[in-house]
């Protein structure tokens, strides 16, 4: 059977109509929501319990993060793909996006891990940064991907929190939990949490 090649004006109705596909399966995702409200909340239980108690050993609450997350994202990801279809290229990519940035993550935390086990050394400014970044930078490409200007904003301050956090660690300036937990938390908000519930609405109009 002889293929129908497509017009310019059909083929740009087949982008768009992928785009707005991809669009109506991310918007509004409850992931994001979730490891917006989790971080947030795990930021603000480590600042409060150490700035009162000044014992570093609440920064241990930190890896709650990731092992509420990750299983949590997983159990999610597999109901989400019992109620979509087929899926797309641009699906493809947003999700390696986030496969990629989790991997990672873990990654660096277990190597982290290792070099204060071993050698007593602490890598935790490692983390802070990576995850903002990697974060910031995985939301701007998403955003981009399926057109949303709120995922692109977001990232973007994300990304200039992360920044501020390369130069303080750079230049000896400690991460004092008095001024920097406020400006994660903020970060957080703005990257994840604002943008989330923004989504969430419009899926609910859609």
């Amino acid at each position: 059977m002889e293929e129908k090649q497509l017009t310019e004006k059909e083929s740009l109705e087949l982008i768009a109509s992928m785009i707005a596909r991809t669009k109506t399966r991310y918007l509004g995702s409850r992931k994001m929501l979730m490891w917006g409200y989790l971080v947030v909340i795990t930021a603000i239980s480590v600042w409060v319990l150490v700035a009162s108690t000044h014992n570093l050993v609440w920064n241990w609450l930190w890896f709650a993060i990731p092992l509420i997350g990750f299983p949590t994202t997983s159990m999610m990801s597999h109901s989400q793909q019992r109620h979509r279809g087929a899926t797309s290229y641009s699906d493809k990519v947003t999700s390696r996006l986030w496969t990629i940035f989790g991997i990672s993550e873990i990654v660096l935390i277990i190597m982290c891990l290792g070099f204060y086990l071993l050698g007593e050394t602490d890598c935790s400014g490692a983390i802070l940064v990576y995850s903002i970044l990697m974060t910031s930078g995985a939301e701007i490409a998403q955003g981009l991907i399926v057109r949303e200007n709120c995922l692109i904003y977001g990232g973007i301050i994300g990304l200039l929190v992360g920044m501020i956090t390369v130069c303080c660690i750079v230049g000896d300036i400690p991460l004092n939990v008095n001024w920097y937990m406020p400006l994660f938390i903020l970060a957080w908000i703005v990257t994840m949490i604002i943008p989330g519930h923004i989504l969430s609405n419009k899926e609910k109009q859609q």
